[in-house]
């Protein structure tokens, strides 16, 4: 199969920039946290939070401006990440998630649509965005310097029609649950912030959402997520009996698959358990994420098994 050298070409062009607009956005949402405050008024302290702190002043007009700076500029950001997807899977005549750099790049920016659609319903989470596009930058950046591929054919293990299904499901399970361990990493800083008692808005954390607030986004997001990462599960366990002639194999991926839905059953679990709520739940849900990100990075890349295709250079 040839490959369309020019929208190739243009994928990777797009890939810069759309780094170059979060790295803008970045900046914007510094700005929205060096000179405002907390958005909103306190609200009720859910089950492992601390008291309340007197009710903050509202935000600057400033601030607020250099947020909808921030938000349209990840907006726009997210715009040219999909299109460095829609390109690349135009150039190779294929689904665009065929190895680890288009996996990682579409995981990415799932996370970032993600956060987009939080901050427009819960004005109050656009605070956060400097704590989400930092980390986005960083991994894009790493994605480009480790993980990159040249546009090519799938290999014969992918050629599948259970590719749109199984990958994509685990795509967008792991850019959601990407948020909610951001959301619970802020909510752990924020309640050791409060319980010194806080400041008159002088810290970074200081102008952060409440405490739970951050702890309401890491739980819908994973309510969200789990879902579609157990759909991903049984359908990697279907396509593996159709190609390998059995659903479970033990394979490390598979294992590790499983073992990140333990940690996040257990962290939904844990959320409506007495004496779990709060710090000990979220961090449940932080060493899911670093499940996530161990059998990504790890598991594709250093241990052996049928999954071991990360098309890394």
């Amino acid at each position: 199969m040839t490959v369309d050298q020019s929208l190739a070409d243009l994928s990777d062009t797009l890939f810069s920039i759309a780094v170059a607009l979060y790295s803008v956005a970045v900046v914007a949402f510094s700005a929205q946290l060096a000179f405002g405050r907390r958005p909103a008024a306190r609200e009720l302290v859910a089950a492992g939070a601390p008291a309340d702190r007197p009710a903050p002043t509202p935000a600057e007009p400033t601030s607020a401006r250099w947020g909808l700076v921030g938000l349209a500029v990840t907006a726009l950001g997210a715009l040219v990440h999909a299109a460095v997807l829609v390109t690349r899977g135009m150039a190779a005549d294929r689904l665009p998630w065929g190895n680890m750099y288009e996996f990682a790049t579409a995981v990415v920016l799932v996370g970032v649509v993600a956060y987009l659609v939080l901050a427009v319903r819960t004005p109050q989470v656009r605070t956060i965005g400097a704590f989400v596009l930092a980390p986005v930058v960083i991994s894009l950046v790493a994605i480009g310097l480790f993980l990159y591929t040249e546009t090519g054919p799938l290999v014969a293990a992918l050629r599948s029609s259970w590719l749109a299904v199984h990958v994509s499901s685990a795509i967008l399970g792991f850019g959601i649950f990407f948020v909610s361990g951001i959301a619970s990493v802020l909510y752990l800083l924020e309640v050791r912030h409060e319980a010194r008692g806080g400041d008159a808005g002088t810290s970074v954390l200081s102008r952060l959402p409440a405490a739970v607030t951050l702890d309401r986004v890491a739980h819908r997001t994973a309510v969200f997520g789990f879902p579609i990462w157990t759909f991903a599960v049984i359908a990697g366990a279907i396509w593996a009996e159709s190609a390998w002639g059995r659903f479970w194999g033990w394979d490390p991926k598979e294992t590790w698959a499983f073992i990140a839905w333990v940690v996040y059953a257990g962290y939904l679990h844990a959320r409506t358990t007495a004496g779990w709520r709060g710090r000990p739940a979220a961090w449940v849900n932080v060493i899911g994420l670093v499940v996530m990100v161990f059998n990504l990075l790890y598991v594709n890349m250093v241990s052996t098994g049928l999954h071991s295709y990360a098309g890394v250079n």
